[in-house]
């Protein structure tokens, strides 16, 4: 199939994806719409990947091999032990991970998409429309664009999403993430807690307290060095004035005193005081909150109009899958306009190959959350064996994204 105009609203991570898959399987012309302005490079802060869905994405022609990167071995877990400053041990967990970040990879992939793809910053999507023969967006502009399939790939607030699913709205998960990321040279502001004590570079800490948890691990740096990111999830206080009903986020400068007082007592008296004092390195304008949502489409296709990444599925954080999957759908809609004998059958195809994807991160989502946040054990008491149990009991299986379809041969055939 080659010729034919595909449409995909935003232009992150997932919608670079689906314009390349869109390119590699036939479109002739392929436009993007991103609300922002500004370059996104300058958005996000780290991501893991488990090794093996690299390999998978690099053979599919999705990862650059060349793109800065940093490799996990373990997930150690430690709580809180009196002053010790790293805390006890709880115990660990394989992890074969690689890091990234975030603008490094979207730049690689924004890079990869061929000259003639259209990319249209500040350019809002009001609306998308399908009928029999094709698909449209609705800018804001009031101008109409027609295209024979539209890919929604604009985030958890997704408006392509809304007109395709109306009903389908993204539930508050009843608790936060705070989120940093700094520079690495910073833990040196640390060595009076622990001399010499920096953690590994392989290992990721899971830092643990009754109704929360911290994670944390090493990055590349945009540039060179590295940075610490690390995301705190954790119930937010009485008082705090949020209205988390409908899909938000709490950006730098946004915060106020009550949940800055909350940060403070979790650093200070529930985490171990070298993970504490770690989050706290954190300057105000790096700091920002995440609430938890989750939801995914009854469907990845609505006639003409697709979803993919977080338009389609919101799967939390502790999945360790967001960029994965949104690769991961792009790959499989690359496959089903390579197999498809005209736009018509696309739709269908792409959604049998990753409708059951998301609905089982989303539920591994919330068997997480519930786990090591809203239902959290006595960390006391948990050891190593008690670890092992709590987590296969979560069937946590497809940790980190799907899990690859051992010998199967990429899109393209591309080994």
């Amino acid at each position: 199939m080659h010729g034919g105009k595909v449409a995909v609203v935003g232009g992150s991570i997932a919608g670079c994806a689906a314009a390349l898959a869109a390119h590699r399987g036939g479109a002739a012309e392929v436009t993007v719409y991103e609300r922002a302005a500004e370059d996104l490079a300058e958005r996000g802060v780290g991501l893991g990947m488990r090794n093996a869905h690299y390999a998978e994405l690099a053979d599919a022609g999705y990862m650059d091999a060349g793109m800065p990167w940093l490799q996990l071995s373990r997930r150690r877990w430690y709580t809180r032990d009196g002053a010790a400053p790293f805390g006890r041990l709880v115990g660990e967990l394989a992890l074969p991970f690689r890091t990234y970040n975030w603008g490094p990879l979207w730049r690689a992939l924004r890079d990869r998409m061929p000259a003639t793809t259209a990319f249209h910053g500040g350019s809002a999507v009001r609306t998308a429309e399908t009928s029999a023969d094709g698909a449209a967006v609705r800018l804001d502009d009031g101008t109409t664009h027609h295209a024979d399939l539209v890919v929604g790939a604009d985030g958890y607030r997704s408006v392509v999403r809304g007109a395709a699913f109306p009903d389908v709205q993204p539930a508050y998960a009843g608790y936060l993430a705070w989120r940093g990321a700094f520079p690495a040279e910073r833990l040196a502001a640390l060595d009076g807690i622990a001399p010499g004590g920096r953690w590994p570079a392989d290992d990721a800490v899971f830092a643990v307290f009754p109704g929360g948890h911290a994670v944390i691990y090493r990055i590349p740096g945009e540039a060179s060095g590295h940075r610490v990111n690390w995301a705190l999830y954790t119930v937010p206080p009485q008082g705090a004035d949020l209205a988390l009903d409908t899909p938000t986020s709490l950006p730098p400068g946004s915060l106020d005193d009550i949940l800055h007082a909350h940060f403070a007592q979790i650093t200070g008296d529930l985490l171990p005081p070298y993970w504490g004092e770690l989050a706290r390195l954190t300057l105000p304008g790096e700091l920002f909150i995440q609430p938890m949502y989750d939801f995914t489409a009854p469907r990845y296709a609505a006639g003409r109009v697709l979803l993919a990444g977080d338009a389609a599925t919101v799967a939390r954080p502790h999945t360790g899958s967001g960029a994965v999957k949104a690769l991961q759908d792009a790959t499989a809609l690359e496959a089903a306009c390579t197999a498809a004998g005209s736009w018509a059958d696309v739709p269908a195809a792409y959604d049998a190959a990753r409708g059951a994807a998301g609905r089982s991160m989303m539920e591994l989502g919330r068997r997480l959350g519930d786990a090591l946040v809203l239902r959290s054990p006595d960390w006391r008491t948990v050891r190593q064996a008690d670890l092992d149990a709590l987590w296969a009991g979560t069937n946590a299986g497809a940790f980190g994204g799907r899990t690859p379809d051992a010998g199967k041969t990429p899109p393209g055939g591309r080994r």
